[in-house]
């Protein structure tokens, strides 16, 4: 049997004895990776802590010398990778129970809280569940625009589209807060689809969160270098901006430049665990640098590996990417990767793009791979 039937002038066709051999051979990979982490692994994330809180030190120590232009920089730079570290390479990772096989309580994902205003247990329902478990399925899958921008074309357009480049740059500058109220589903809200007990619950943690983040970083560590109260404010805002516009460049660069494939809930119904590997690895795209460039990104430059195993550690993804890169090669499928200007520069054309109305717009060509899914037999009528 043909690997790849490839119909004319169209898409690469993937069959269902295809689908699970690529399936069980992703299950192996990562059968293999569990059974080796070990201490490397352990090693490893705390290594990553302790450069984290040494450049929080750092920064913060820093900012009573902030009446020096140098060192206010300075404090400022240390500062920003604080924030990067913990959230990315740290927050991210270990909340996804990445490193929940240690049993160790300061890095479990059921306890762990990070430095941002969005609650965890927010976050893992939103992230973890929704985003992770519907990956690009459209009305399942919340991360698509975050509710907020038009970023595939089987998105309506409406003539508020025309302001989503002022939105996306808004959403950049303030991902945090935006991340913060994502699990509250405003849409819905004003749908009359949620009820005010849940909006209320989630409301509260939102406030109750955000206002502990708020008071550390703009009030108490500004208040404590005395006369440079306003230096220090405006290096800790600096700093959260920083965090923001990476964190919004990494992952917008992961989920949305040309060549990601979205889908309906019909194609994606009960799939299998192979449809669903595949579904992954069609819907993200990677990032090529360096190690440092890895580590800053917490490994989401590896985001189709991390699609495809979220809960293995990141730092295993870049050992991984080679066997998911030949996998790929081996049955025809797309591995997405370049360069982060790349990446980032097809992400805000697909932004400028898209507020436009589609008459006024070529449409991307159709999807470079069709996948065949099993059919029961009450569906071909026997």
């Amino acid at each position: 049997m043909t690997l790849l039937t490839e119909t004319e002038n169209g898409p690469l066709v993937l069959g269902p004895e295809q689908i699970e051999e690529l399936g069980k051979a992703l299950d192996e990979l990562r059968a293999k990776v569990v059974a080796d982490l070990g201490d490397r692994d352990r090693e490893y994330l705390y290594s990553i802590i302790k450069a984290q809180r040494g450049f929080e030190v750092a920064g913060r120590s820093l900012m009573y010398l902030g009446f020096l232009p140098p060192v206010w920089l300075a404090a400022v730079a240390a500062l920003s990778v604080s924030k990067i570290l913990d959230n990315m390479e740290i927050g991210h990772n270990v909340m996804h129970g990445q490193y929940d096989w240690m049993r160790e309580p300061g890095v479990n994902s059921r306890v762990f809280e990070w430095d941002t205003v969005c609650p965890a247990d927010q976050w893992k329902h939103s992230h973890n569940y929704l985003h992770h478990t519907y990956t690009n399925i459209h009305n399942k899958d919340r991360d698509i625009g975050y509710s907020i921008l038009r970023m595939d074309e089987a998105q309506s357009w409406n003539v508020l589209r025309l302001g989503q480049p002022i939105y996306a740059f808004a959403l950049m500058m303030l991902f945090e807060w935006g991340v913060m109220g994502h699990d509250l589903e405003v849409e819905n809200i004003l749908a009359g689809k949620r009820k005010w007990p849940e909006v209320k619950r989630l409301i509260k943690g939102q406030l109750r969160k955000a206002g502990k983040q708020s008071l550390k970083d703009y009030l108490i560590f500004p208040a404590l270098t005395g006369p440079l109260f306003l230096s220090t404010l405006a290096g800790n805002v600096t700093a959260n901006l920083v965090r923001n516009v990476w964190a919004f460049s990494i992952i917008f660069c992961g989920h949305f430049p040309t060549g990601v494939q979205t889908f309906t809930e019909e194609e994606t119904a009960d799939e299998t665990r192979g449809e669903w590997y595949i579904r992954q690895m069609l819907g993200s795209a990677n990032i090529t640098g360096s190690k440092l460039f890895h580590i800053m990104s917490g490994n989401l430059s590896h985001q189709i590996e991390h699609h495809l195993f979220p809960d293995l550690p990141a730092t295993r993804y870049p050992e991984i990417a080679p066997e998911v890169r030949a996998l790929c090669e081996k049955y025809g499928l797309p591995y997405n990767t370049g360069s982060l200007s790349k990446q980032i520069g097809s992400v805000w054309l697909k932004i400028f793009k898209l507020a436009l109305p589609p008459s006024l717009v070529k449409s991307e060509p159709s999807p470079g791979v069709i996948v065949m899914r099993q059919r029961k037999a009450s569906e071909v009528g026997v």
